[in-house]
């Protein structure tokens, strides 16, 4: 999977100028990620890179996450969560992981491969949200039950990390896709409801149910909505820079 920290000019977006970009070419840099090429022609209508999913984690807490002061809640990035699931010990993890100690909810991207040494590999992404609070972990499929024992695992893993066990509820009353790509896209639109819609808007103490039954995912439109919001910033930094 692909580390995507780089951000060459510090300011808040860059672009890389050019008529014809190869899969490998800088398009986009917000903040610590810095989005190819080649993940804008996967977004379109293909499976999600990692590097994609982490683009859209890091726009929901710059954008959105960081206005709610008293909120305590970690997007944790794909590669953390496929780290933590292939590490034998979690406990070792704990430098390189953020500090839990004051965390409610943690979301994490499920990818079901297992060979560590295969960038991008796997084939189906679903969610897992670990509500700390209350010692459950939520797991969201739209090809259920295709990451079940995934999630399963990385549930006892994190669970391992918090010092609890974790009950682990497999949600199968969650959205579905209709293909084989749209798996991430369910996952980035999932994600951005239950934060905003349900543990954002929660008040203190309040009992929310995080069911997403009866809920519809738009793939189609979620892609358009987060190719539009990509090209927004990429359009924001030409005007900054001209």
């Amino acid at each position: 999977m692909r580390d995507s920290g780089f951000h060459p000019f510090k300011g808040r977006v860059s672009r890389h100028f050019g008529e014809t970009l190869g899969p490998d070419a800088p398009y986009l840099s917000y903040f610590d990620i810095r989005l190819m090429k080649e993940d804008m022609d996967t977004l379109k209508n293909d499976w999600l890179t990692d590097n994609s999913i982490s683009f859209w984690e890091e726009y929901l807490e710059r954008e959105y996450l960081n206005q709610y002061k008293n909120a305590h809640i970690v997007l944790l990035r794909p590669s953390m969560s496929f780290m933590l699931m292939q590490t034998p010990d979690p406990l070792t993890l704990k430098e390189a992981l953020p500090n839990f100690s004051r965390t409610t909810h943690i979301f994490l991207p499920i990818n079901d491969c297992r060979n560590p040494s295969i960038a991008e590999g796997g084939s189906h992404w679903s969610l897992l949200l670990v509500s700390v609070v209350d010692g459950v972990a939520f797991h969201y499929d739209s090809l259920n039950p295709a990451n079940r024992n995934e999630a399963g695992l990385a549930a006892r893993k994190i669970g391992q990390l918090l010092g609890r066990q974790l009950q682990f509820l497999d949600l199968t009353d969650s959205p579905q896709q209709e293909n084989s790509s749209d798996c991430g896209v369910f996952v980035c639109i999932q994600m951005r409801h239950l934060l905003l819609r349900k543990l954002l808007m929660a008040h203190a103490k309040e009992k929310i149910s995080m069911s997403m039954g009866g809920k519809s995912v738009d793939a189609t439109q979620g892609r358009k909505e987060m190719l539009r919001i990509i090209e927004g910033f990429r359009k924001e930094g030409e005007r900054r820079r001209s």
